[in-house]
């Protein structure tokens, strides 16, 4: 049902893979918030996740051809239970201007979601209500699950082992 409604919609705006799973949509990053719309007036009505993932060192996966990948992405997942199907929504973010349409209108429950992928990966959901950190402190200086983050060191220090009695 989705596939369908999805290929009558948006031609040429979404790349649709169903080989290994549940569906998987691959909107252009200008049709995301058209095509999450589309999925919820077809009964998608719960987002169940919605997280980043950080290919910093994998630029060579393998997407539809209509997609160049990018450093970032986002997956959304949602869930009819109308239907009992899931669709996964994987769109691409690029690196120098990590920004994407929130879909808190849509599914109020990812405004903590789209929180956390901007606090951890810097990805900025535009017209979010509530766009600051939710896991690090306000004065923190970058993001911690980028893979180009520094780690920094911490000495380890260990006490000698016990002798036997």
């Amino acid at each position: 049902m989705a596939e369908e409604l999805l290929e009558s919609k948006y031609k040429n705006a979404v790349a649709l893979s169903d080989a290994t799973g549940p569906v998987t949509v691959f909107p252009e990053k200008r049709k995301y918030h058209d095509i999450v719309a589309a999925l919820k007036l077809d009964g998608y009505n719960f987002a169940s996740d919605l997280c980043a993932v950080d290919y910093l060192d994998y630029m060579e996966r393998v997407l539809p051809t209509n997609l160049s990948p990018q450093r970032f992405e986002i997956v959304l997942n949602l869930l009819s239970h109308g239907l009992a199907r899931r669709v996964k929504v994987r769109v691409q973010v690029e690196s120098d201007s990590p920004h994407l349409p929130s879909v808190v209108d849509l599914y109020p429950g990812v405004e903590n979601m789209e929180r956390e992928a901007f606090d951890m990966f810097g990805i900025v959901f535009d017209s979010h209500p509530d766009m600051t950190r939710i896991l690090m402190p306000e004065g923190w200086e970058g993001h911690p699950l980028r893979k180009d983050y520094s780690v920094g060191r911490v000495p380890v220090q260990f006490k000698e082992a016990p002798q036997p009695r």
